[in-house]
């Protein structure tokens, strides 16, 4: 069976791996945006991109070096970065169908305890710096 045709307008999605060099990072820079556009009409990403927003700038004030703001930092982001490999997993899923399956429920399950597992990281370094910050 073959695939169903390209809409008008629509690149083919072998087209990446053809292109080279400035142009294929290009290209890949534009599918790179078009995925965190797509990540923001997702709540969860939306909330925790703007408590980035803040916590971003913080962590230069609170890190005491460049060793806690990076750690600081790095929390943050992988916390963007999990919700996005998440809300990718749960999309995939979807795609596939809206009945209830087990293996998509612990697809979704496991994409969700990622996601936790981040928070409780990036919670626990911000709150060893605070308290060292605070209390030392």
């Amino acid at each position: 069976m073959s695939a169903s045709p390209q809409p008008a307008g629509r690149e083919s999605p072998q087209a990446q791996k053809q292109r080279h060099g400035l142009a294929r990072l290009r290209h890949a820079l534009g599918y790179s945006l078009a995925g965190l556009r797509a990540g923001w009409q997702e709540p969860a990403f939306r909330q925790e991109a703007i408590a980035a927003i803040v916590m971003l700038p913080a962590a230069v004030w609170l890190g005491r070096n460049w060793v806690e703001t990076s750690l600081l930092i790095g929390g943050v982001v992988l916390v963007l970065v999990v919700e996005l490999l998440n809300t990718g997993i749960e999309t995939a899923i979807d795609r596939i169908g809206p009945e209830w399956n087990e293996l998509s429920k612990r697809a979704k399950d496991m994409g969700s305890a990622a996601v936790l597992l981040s928070l409780l990281l990036c919670a626990g370094v911000w709150l060893a710096a605070l308290g060292h910050r605070l209390l030392a």
